[in-house]
């Protein structure tokens, strides 16, 4: 099935291509992890295969926004189960909240979705189960103007890949492959791993 390494980087490639566009994809949603080894699952919102950049949206007030700025390190783990197929990468990850690149995603965004940003920073503490948002906005879609103050709390992380670890489980023996880049280029190195 997997012949060649370049048999494998195309299929981590139409992978990541797949997942932003594809809900159900079972990569759509992969685990990211920053360099004070905390883990959470996020919304893969886009993959450009020329720069190998994932976009994540997130909130400027987070606590991996700060973790990134001191240690850009992001580690993200997608995993396909019927497909039995593993993606590890590593990379260098960015908090933007301002430029062209994020007024657009902002402007991509439904109102319901950008209702998250208006609640309470990611981690408040409560003393009772909350979404944290403002009560009036509890099941229901604010209008534009309700979301401006909104705007100041929404960031995108950029992840820029510099590293792929690819591994198939077969039953009939584990098959796995590690790609490198270094500098802009996309000049990778291959190298086939015992799994």
């Amino acid at each position: 099935m997997f012949e060649t390494l370049e048999d494998v980087r195309t299929d981590c490639l139409n992978r990541l291509i797949r997942a932003p566009r594809d809900r159900k994809s079972p990569m759509h949603a992969p685990v990211i992890v920053t360099g004070d080894v905390d883990a959470r699952v996020m919304v893969l919102r886009a993959f450009d295969s020329t720069h190998m950049t994932l976009r994540l949206h997130t909130d400027a007030r987070a606590p991996k926004a700060r973790v990134i700025a001191a240690d850009p390190r992001v580690a993200v783990l997608f995993y396909d189960k019927g497909a039995k197929v593993q993606i590890r990468a590593r990379g260098k990850g960015e908090i933007l909240t301002t430029g062209q690149l994020v007024d657009d995603a902002w402007a991509a965004s439904t109102n319901f979705a950008r209702r998250c940003y208006l609640g309470d920073g990611p981690g408040a503490a409560s003393d009772t189960p909350t979404s944290g948002l403002p009560a009036e906005f509890e099941g229901a879609e604010p209008d534009d103007t309700q979301l401006i103050p909104a705007r100041e709390n929404f960031a995108l992380l950029m992840i820029t890949i510099t590293d792929l670890d690819w591994l198939y489980l077969a039953h009939t023996g584990h098959v796995r492959a590690q790609f490198s880049r270094r500098g802009e280029v996309p000049d990778w190195q291959g190298r086939w791993v015992a799994p």
